[in-house]
């Protein structure tokens, strides 16, 4: 691990892209992003809530729940931070600072809980500062 936490958080949407065969080059330039991951072991952090909506959108897609399984167990290796309560009332601050749905609160507080300094997302403001956060939109 380059440092003591990793630098970017990634967002389910930048996930779901690397195994998305019908938007060829976003699922290029994310399964690049993935594989950064991989090669930077601890660089790139997810949280439970990324990988509850991964498998949900996989799914979805008629991915096989075996083939979820196993992805998930393979990205258990990267730093995942936990749904806990903690998380959940820092999220509420950072609902109502930002204007930000629950959901994405709870993406930046947990960015934000493993020290990241770069949500990797589509769905927020490209290069905005989220109070230490910049968001980085890969597909722009």
């Amino acid at each position: 691990m380059a440092g003591d936490s990793p630098s970017r958080f990634i967002d389910t949407n930048v996930l779901l892209y690397a195994y998305d065969l019908e938007s060829p080059r976003k699922r290029t330039r994310a399964k690049g992003i993935v594989e950064q991951g991989w090669e930077s072991l601890g660089e790139l952090a997810i949280s439970v809530q990324v990988l509850q909506e991964l498998q949900v959108n996989l799914e979805r897609k008629k991915v096989s729940r075996g083939e979820i399984h196993q992805l998930i167990d393979d990205l258990s290796v990267w730093p995942v931070v936990d749904n806990t309560l903690m998380i959940l009332r820092m999220a509420l601050g950072e609902q109502v600072r930002w204007q930000l749905s629950l959901w994405d609160a709870m993406i930046l507080a947990a960015a934000r809980s493993v020290g990241a300094s770069e949500l990797v997302t589509e769905d927020f403001s490209h290069g905005q500062n989220y109070g230490g956060i910049r968001a980085v939109n890969p597909f722009r």
